[in-house]
């Protein structure tokens, strides 16, 4: 065996010593997958829409499967937005403060069980409850999305590519949740299927994502995000006992207990070193427009379509999946526009296309009324490809000035706290929906009057984004 001299020696026996002295610099952030991780977290934007959309199909049969009453109804659909909604703001806080890759992979893994515990559920509340627990998950998946997408894509051209590409995926799920639910047999299976390729999403994240975060220091807000969540579920109570008569004692108690919780939430967050919303960004004029064109598209659009199918079902008696293949038309448009409108970028300002928008849904429903009292599927079909026009308008351009509207560092925040007035809105818009078909004693009639208040409600988001420069 080779011999070393002496000083080779000491030279080998004192380097562990050096080596212990010399701080060691932290290893470098793997560098960002641009296309992966757009795929991946686009993937998993889809197949939340598409949870999400499910019911709009399967309504009759799952209220059926659970003997659910026409009266709680609307808890079958509002239960994964009332989780969106309740949670989002504090999911985008925690992926900006924790890393948005963490948080994006417990919510595509939790939406991947939750949907599962949906497909096995025996009665409505516990139907409900997997559907609000999905909402969370999804929470987290989109809140986190669009700051992965912000932290891989840096520079202005390239992000607006990418929330574009994002933007039509939200459309794609949209299109593909009621298409699958009629071609699946049973919704039992479809929430199974859904589940499985959440959890596949989840373990190619793993491999894919590389983490990124905007520290602020401090504990998460969490008694702000209880409030909030209780403030949530006293407006959707009070609008889906208003079907039964805005007077009542319970539903004005339900509306006064609201507005305090929320304004219980405001000196919360006023007061927190952490909120889950920065309320100084309400003196911004984009972040205003941003959380108001959530608001009235959850409101309008998402209020109106959410419930159509099951009109097309009960109302002119068509199958499962030729009411699938309706609102295809409008989903499907709507994914094709929102993946083209990134051409508008720099020649057509973002809100003056979200006012375009809206004013497209309005002349959209506008020629759909007395479709349902002619008992004519045909005559709704050219009010779903101009309100289909619109509301891909609509999904491209949201998801561009709800990170465009806070600093960057703060991407995840902005893109909850725009997506959680979207869910209120959808919260809110389905209740009164349902409400205001079911409460008048004629399906035609009642589903005109609620055409005519999703066109109003689109009218007023015209206005107010535009209005907000």
């Amino acid at each position: 065996m080779p011999q070393l001299d002496h000083s080779a020696s000491g030279a080998v026996e004192s380097a562990p010593t050096a080596v212990r002295h010399t701080p060691s610099a932290p290893p470098a952030p793997a560098p960002p997958r641009p296309a992966a991780t757009l795929a991946v977290t686009s993937a998993a934007t889809a197949v939340a829409l598409m949870t999400y959309t499910v019911p709009m199909v399967t309504l009759p049969g799952t209220a059926a499967a659970l003997h659910t009453p026409l009266s709680a109804q609307a808890w079958l659909l509002n239960g994964t937005p009332l989780g969106l909604a309740a949670l989002l703001l504090v999911a985008g806080s925690l992926a900006d403060d924790y890393g948005r890759r963490r948080v994006f992979l417990a919510g595509t893994l939790a939406l991947g069980i939750t949907t599962v515990l949906g497909a096995l559920a025996g009665s409505t509340w516990l139907f409900t409850l997997a559907r609000v627990a999905q909402g969370a998950a999804s929470a987290a998946l989109l809140a986190s999305s669009l700051g992965l997408l912000v932290h891989a894509f840096p520079t202005a051209r390239e992000r607006l590519h990418a929330t574009g590409v994002w933007g039509a995926f939200v459309s794609g799920g949209i299109a593909l949740g009621p298409l699958l639910a009629g071609a699946l047999p049973g919704w039992r299976l479809v929430y199974g299927v859904l589940g499985a390729v959440a959890l596949l999403i989840a373990a190619l994240g793993t491999r894919i994502l590389t983490e990124s975060r905007a520290p602020r220091g401090g504990r998460p807000d969490l008694a702000g995000a209880a409030v909030f969540s209780l403030a949530l579920v006293a407006l959707v109570a009070a609008l889906t006992l208003g079907r039964e008569g805005w007077l009542r004692a319970p539903v004005w108690l339900l509306l006064a207990a609201t507005v305090v919780l929320l304004a219980g939430f405001a000196l919360i967050e006023h007061r927190s070193r952490k909120p889950m919303i920065d309320l100084s960004l309400l003196r911004r004029p984009r972040f205003l427009g941003s959380s108001a064109a959530g608001l009235f598209t959850g409101l309008s659009v998402i209020g109106m379509f959410s419930y159509l199918p099951a009109l097309l079902q009960g109302g002119m008696g068509l199958s499962v999946l030729d009411s699938a293949w309706l609102v295809l038309l409008w989903s499907g448009l709507s994914f094709a526009v929102a993946l083209q409108a990134k051409r508008l970028a720099g020649r057509v300002a973002a809100r003056h296309q979200l006012a375009l928008g809206f004013l497209l849904h309005a002349i959209g429903v506008l020629t759909m009324l007395g479709a349902f009292g002619a008992g004519s599927w045909h005559r709704l079909l050219p009010g779903l490809v101009v309100s289909g026009v619109g509301s891909g308008l609509l999904n491209a351009a949201l998801p561009l000035v709800s990170v465009d509207s806070v600093p960057p560092e703060r991407a995840a925040m902005g893109s909850g706290a725009q997506q959680t007035f979207r869910y209120i809105g959808s919260c809110a818009g389905v209740a009164l929906t349902i409400a205001l078909v079911t409460s008048s004693g004629s399906l035609s009639h009642g589903a005109n009057v609620a055409m005519l208040v999703s066109i109003a409600l689109a009218g007023a988001g015209a206005v107010t984004v535009a209005a907000l420069k």
